[in-house]
């Protein structure tokens, strides 16, 4: 049986646990070390990045993440989650935690305050014709991603869902959307 954990330090941690409920997916609550043991892929939700690399550091799964991300762990980040997992944070706090896990510059809030926050349609071909409803709320921007890292959707010339062997990241938050593609589309990649 698969096992999927859903960090859950703060931020939309529910939200994808009801999604992967919704896919038929078990999930698990990672809030410790001990929860990491045996999981076969990870989601990082959104939330506030520099709040959760604190709790990341003070629960001490920092160490425990990267080293199972060196590892392969499969792991999925979105908005907060994907500014982890980037190697590179522009206009982050001098101490914001970074994961190192993908090949990628971001920038946090680039798209402004939580009043600029918006809905588009994304043309995602990974997951099929039909535009992908994408919810922005005080989203990075990607500014640049390394050979390694695939670009599968973009929004007015920035990537915003991103694949790179078995970690995917996204700007936006697909588990408010109401769409179940992405998520259904990386577990089927990352457990086949």
């Amino acid at each position: 049986m698969v096992k999927i954990g859903v960090l859950a330090l703060q931020g939309a941690f529910r939200e994808h646990r009801e999604v992967l409920d919704a896919l038929g997916v078990e999930s698990t609550e990672v809030r410790t070390p001990e929860h990491v043991s045996g999981l076969d892929a990870l989601i990082l939700p959104g939330g506030e990045s520099t709040t959760v690399g604190k709790l990341l550091e003070t629960s001490g799964l920092l160490p425990v993440l990267r080293e199972r991300l060196r590892d392969g762990l499969a792991a999925f980040g979105t908005c907060a989650g994907l500014i982890l997992l980037s190697a590179r944070v522009v206009d982050g706090r001098r101490d914001q935690v970074s994961l190192e896990a993908l090949d990628a510059t971001v920038r946090r809030n680039a798209y402004g305050t939580q009043l600029a926050s918006f809905e588009a349609p994304l043309h995602v071909d990974a997951i099929g014709r039909d535009p992908f409803p994408g919810v922005f709320i005080r989203a990075p921007v990607v500014e640049a991603v390394g050979a390694n890292v695939e670009v599968l959707a973009s929004h007015e010339d920035h990537p915003v869902l991103l694949r790179s062997g078995r970690i995917w990241a996204s700007t936006f938050h697909p588990e408010l959307s109401g769409d179940l593609r992405i998520h259904e589309r990386f577990l089927n990649e990352v457990m086949s």
